[in-house]
């Protein structure tokens, strides 16, 4: 795993996003927030999770404080979190841009769940960060079918063929 594979993973994730925001925003603020099913209850919050998950791991590889963690609430609408989720995105590609190959070996140790002390390699850790989404983004897609909406196609592949086949 190269510095570049990470940040290819995260290009497909935040392309991931961007096109499940584009079907968010055809939602009502009330279906946004509305309790549904899955473990976090709705769309948003599930999504909250997200954000407050990548921040977290951002910081515990070395990158700026996640300060506060977000509730809910704190989003009303879709563009509420779009908004955060691209100062996020920022943050996160200035982090990659700054690794050479040989930073991904080097363990970081953490505190997993509250309080569970781990360590992993600096890599893993990115990796699990650039996956994580894709569960969840899967209970979304699951959670806008079940409001009546289609959740639309978010599949790496139709990512890698729009790079390998620009507009």
């Amino acid at each position: 795993m190269t510095v570049r594979d990470l940040e290819r993973l995260f290009d497909y994730s935040y392309w991931a996003n961007r096109r499940l925001f584009e079907v968010l925003s055809d939602l009502t603020p009330e279906e946004f927030t509305r309790t549904v099913a899955g473990s976090y209850g709705s769309i948003r919050n599930t999504l909250v999770h997200v954000l407050n998950a990548e921040k977290l791991w951002l910081e515990r590889c070395g990158g700026p404080s996640r300060g506060a963690y977000h509730e809910p609430d704190v989003f009303p609408t879709v563009e509420s979190l779009v908004e955060a989720w691209g100062e996020v995105e920022r943050q996160f590609r200035a982090f990659l841009s700054g690794l050479r190959d040989e930073d991904l070996s080097r363990h970081i140790e953490f505190i997993l769940g509250g309080t569970r002390h781990a360590s992993a390699p600096l890599g893993e850790m990115l990796l699990h960060a650039a996956l994580h989404p894709i569960h969840h983004r899967g209970q979304v897609a699951l959670l806008i079918r079940e409001l009546g909406h289609a959740p639309g196609n978010f599949d790496k592949i139709l990512y890698d063929l729009e790079q390998l086949n620009p507009a």
